[in-house]
């Protein structure tokens, strides 16, 4: 209209336009620090991961953590325990345990033994102190008829525990092949009390010097009987005869067999002809001279291997 100012209208904003010259750089600043919470996030959980994964490892190397903690364990060195004695290594071989026999000489079969395997021996120990050990054991009666209460002892120093030797000794002579097959001997291991007779496991020195005194020469081989001793040569326990082919375990039976006889009023016997078993009181370190070697006096039916009577 003519004279008429006309009204001023305001320019509409654009949509999306800044209100102000800093909002770019606000708004750059509210990016970074959602991409930095994100971050803290993520780290705080692959920290929470790692620590859960540390904590299981050291659970299982600890041995913590039932069944899984076993399959987790290291195995151990080769080389752990070499430093060990000798001692210690003689009672882990005979019997499995790591501790030493209270007995004072040791416990199981002496550095030197052969199994019944037939492993190679050492050199058995040729001379002791003298010592014997009595074994801490005794047994029921065996057999029937008269009952003979003996004890074994064994000298400090070889290796050989009393108390396996003494339950050796007592099957032995428990069994039905020995001598309470004939019916009127019986015999019962002791450890304290009257003896009858005494097993006595000797180095070759000692067996020498106790022979010796009673008029026998065992040359540090043989086993003797010297009065109420029947004196049985370590060389002999732990590593048998040449002469017989057997296990250990049957040889030491014909040295307590043919040992015991003696004690009970039996001689020595030859061989009774080529392919018979040899007696158990024969001499048969020396030869079986056609026999064959045999640790029993009586056989499994009852009949006592019998030879011609022999010097």
């Amino acid at each position: 209209m003519p004279g008429t100012t006309p009204h001023s209208h305001p320019r509409p904003r654009e949509t999306g336009a800044p209100d102000h010259p800093s909002a770019p750089r606000t708004a750059r600043r509210r990016a970074r620090r959602r991409r930095r919470t994100r971050l803290l996030r993520v780290l705080a959980a692959a920290g929470a991961l790692g620590a859960a994964v540390l904590f299981v490892g050291v659970g299982e190397e600890s041995g913590d953590g039932g069944a899984g903690a076993s399959a987790g364990k290291r195995k151990p060195d080769a080389t752990a325990g070499q430093g060990h004695t000798r001692a210690t290594d003689s009672v882990r071989r005979a019997d499995g345990r790591s501790t030493p026999s209270p007995e004072g000489s040791g416990t199981g079969t002496a550095k030197g033994s052969r199994d019944s395997a037939g492993d190679t021996p050492e050199k058995t120990p040729e001379a002791g102190n003298g010592v014997f050990h009595s074994a801490q054991a005794s047994g029921r009666v065996v057999g029937t008829g008269t009952v003979r209460r003996y004890e074994v002892q064994v000298e400090e120093g070889t290796g050989v525990s009393p108390g396996e030797a003494a339950r050796e000794i007592a099957g032995i002579l428990a069994d039905r092949r020995s001598w309470i097959a004939d019916g009127h001997d019986a015999f019962q291991l002791v450890s304290q009390g009257t003896v009858d007779f005494v097993v006595k496991i000797a180095t070759p020195a000692t067996v020498d010097r106790i022979c010796g005194a009673s008029g026998s020469h065992a040359r540090g081989e043989a086993n003797c009987e010297a009065g109420s001793q029947a004196v049985v040569s370590l060389t002999r326990w732990n590593e048998g005869s040449p002469q017989f082919p057997g296990p250990i375990h049957e040889y030491r039976a014909l040295i307590v067999n043919h040992g015991v006889g003696h004690r009970i009023g039996h001689g020595h016997e030859a061989c009774p002809g080529p392919g018979e078993p040899a007696p158990a009181m024969m001499r048969q370190m020396d030869g079986l001279h056609g026999c064959v070697a045999n640790a029993w006096p009586y056989d499994a039916r009852g009949h006592y291997l019998q030879g011609p009577a022999a010097p």
